[in-house]
């Protein structure tokens, strides 16, 4: 999986030559921060309705992985019926199972402005991958990856409502139809990222190679704004190994320091609100006033679309869980208190990005709502 040095001068070359597309990002005010769900009980290990479902192995081409993939669509379908469902299926022959082709398959859940045509919208894009390691046997990866995509199914529910508003006035106002207002988001559920024998550039990233290499080559009618699906990407965010108590997670990246930052002033705001359940010893994100960069040495589904140019911010705990790639990688080692801080830090970032402020709730005399937050979600 993660953590292996790799040659990434290239790919930082083609990173800096990037020039990112015009995003409105805008604060939430406290307010709004306040109505930001925590998924509470839906990541209860044993009966959550987001969590607990992904806590059985999914290594790729097994039934666990056919669980795990149901249990996406189940929710979509039943939860979020406006996204729509995009399977990328690829396979691929592995060391450790000789010629036997293993089948791998990304699921895409998108939910975009009603008048966009091909290639018009700009889409903020959520990442986590679900599959788990072949070995050891019995592998869950509660960190690696059940927890963030859990936390990413939380962030969609959480966003549904207030996309839906700001389309529905949009539509009403006649507004629309240019690059910094159809911005609309995605959820990248990547399958194959754990090496079945040792992490090489061959043996890793099944999923998340194959879909970079598809969009690259999958041209937008020639009027489109956007060249492809992976131009329409204004920021690849990548969540992996979230879960455990006291994470660090660095800024890797100079080019995306800026989103980095916001991030990290979602989760400072929060604590000062009161709203974040965790103590940690140190903020998750800690790293806001960073001013030196070295190229970042942790390889994960982020790279195929970074050496295509795609804005990456990736949102990995350095160092490593102690769990990492162990028995222990299960749900009765993940610290709840901080999954469900990462799940309202990741929706707020989100929020913001989308420039929900133009929806925030009000009051009856138009004053913010803040007892309003049962309302989007139980917790």
């Amino acid at each position: 999986m993660t953590g292996r040095v790799i040659s990434v001068l290239l790919c930082l070359a083609l990173h800096q030559l990037f020039i990112l597309p015009v995003v409105a990002y805008t604060a939430l005010s406290d307010s709004f921060l306040k109505l930001v769900p925590s998924g509470g009980d839906d990541f209860d290990i044993d009966n959550g309705k987001l969590l607990a479902p992904l806590l059985i192995p999914r290594v790729s081409g097994t039934p666990g992985q056919t669980a795990a993939q149901q249990h996406f669509l189940n929710f979509f379908s039943a939860e979020l019926p406006e996204w729509s469902v995009g399977w990328y299926n690829s396979t691929s022959t592995t060391p450790a199972t000789g010629n036997k082709q293993i089948p791998f398959a990304n699921l895409v859940f998108k939910r975009e402005p009603p008048w966009v045509r091909d290639g018009q919208s700009n889409l903020l894009t959520l990442v986590a991958h679900y599959d788990s390691k072949l070995t050891p046997d019995g592998f869950i990866g509660a960190t690696d990856s059940a927890a963030p995509c859990a936390i990413l199914m939380h962030v969609a529910r959480t966003l549904d409502k207030f996309i839906t508003q700001m389309y529905d006035e949009m539509s009403a106002l006649g507004e629309g139809g240019t690059v910094e207002m159809d911005m609309g988001v995605q959820i990248l559920l990547l399958d194959g990222e754990e090496a079945f024998q040792s992490w090489t550039a061959t043996d890793s990233l099944y999923g998340s190679r194959a879909l970079a290499e598809l969009w690259e080559s999958s041209p937008h009618p020639a009027m489109s704004f956007y060249r492809n699906p992976l131009d329409q990407i204004s920021m690849f965010v990548l969540l992996d190994l979230l879960g455990e108590a006291n994470p660090k997670v660095p800024s890797y990246m100079q080019t995306t320091h800026w989103a980095y930052r916001n991030m990290a002033a979602v989760e400072d705001r929060m604590r000062n609100l009161g709203l974040l359940e965790s103590s940690p010893k140190h903020a998750f994100l800690p790293e806001a006033d960073k001013k030196t960069f070295l190229p970042p040495t942790i390889d994960d589904d982020h790279r195929p679309f970074m050496e295509r140019g795609v804005p990456i911010l990736h949102v990995i705990t350095k160092p490593f869980p102690d769990a990492w790639h162990t028995m222990d990688d299960d749900g009765a080692h993940l610290d709840l208190p901080t999954v469900r801080d990462w799940a309202r830090i990741v929706t707020a970032f989100a929020l913001e990005w989308l420039d929900m402020m133009e929806v925030e709730p009000k009051g009856e005399a138009g004053a913010p709502a803040a007892a309003a937050a049962a309302a989007a979600d139980p917790s």
